[in-house]
């Protein structure tokens, strides 16, 4: 997968370094400058490599697109708190389509894997269900906003392990592994917004969230449908 996509993976390594060491060294403006480079390069190779061919590709652009005015947002909290509240639904709409875009694959053939959908769902109950009672008692107003967040949340991670035996293994790996690092980036970013953030926060958010969207996107280019729908 590496050599496959070589000068990608070059090019997202070293943004990757510089994004990380710019804010740990807190060079704002030049972190400010790099931070939306990372969603840029995923969009332009997610588009040279697929040529966005079928619902699927297009889905999952848009969604990347979202993910870029999320994370632009998210950065410019700094001068307008406001902009932090944008950002959130940025990436809500980001999930929305990603949502949309694996249930094209869980469509081609909803009768396979149903014991591993019911894992699935089960697992997301519990797991999703106690994070929203962690975060619960310092939610004030917002207890039905985020609720209804981390639904979204909880339906995107059953999508992606809906996507078993309907694609080719690799996709399917490496797309559940990238809905799982967004979830946990999702939840540092909630504990630290609703309750206490720690030291270095930001780049952890930041060092998990773009290992995430890699993951995701390599994902969707590597994607082979089991059972081809002409229009996905």
């Amino acid at each position: 997968m590496i050599r496959k996509h070589l000068l990608f993976n070059l090019v997202y390594a070293l943004l990757f370094i510089v994004v990380l060491i710019t804010g740990y060294q807190h060079y704002t403006l030049l972190n400010y400058g790099v931070s939306p480079c990372v969603t840029l390069v995923l969009l332009v190779f997610f588009c040279l490599t697929t040529r966005l061919s079928g619902r699927f590709h297009k889905r999952l652009f848009t969604g990347i697109v979202f993910a870029l005015t999320g994370s632009t947002f998210v950065l410019l909290r700094n001068y307008d708190p406001s902009y932090f509240t944008y950002g959130l639904l940025a990436f809500l709409v980001c999930h929305l389509f990603y949502i949309g875009a694996f249930y094209l694959d869980f469509r081609s053939a909803q009768e396979l894997d149903k014991k591993g959908a019911k894992i699935a769902i089960f697992s997301s109950a519990i797991i999703f269900t106690t994070f929203y009672f962690y975060l619960r008692p310092h939610l004030g107003p917002l207890r039905l906003p985020v609720l209804v967040c981390i639904f979204i949340v909880a339906l995107l991670a059953m999508m992606a392990a809906f996507r078993n035996q309907r694609v080719n293994p690799a996709s399917f790996k490496l797309i559940l592994t990238g809905v799982l690092f967004f979830i946990i980036a999702d939840g540092i970013l909630a504990h630290c917004y609703f309750i206490s953030p720690f030291q270095f926060s930001d780049l952890l958010i930041s060092a998990i969230y773009m290992i995430a969207q890699y993951f995701i996107v390599i994902g969707g280019v590597e994607r082979k449908l089991i059972r081809p729908l002409s229009a996905d």
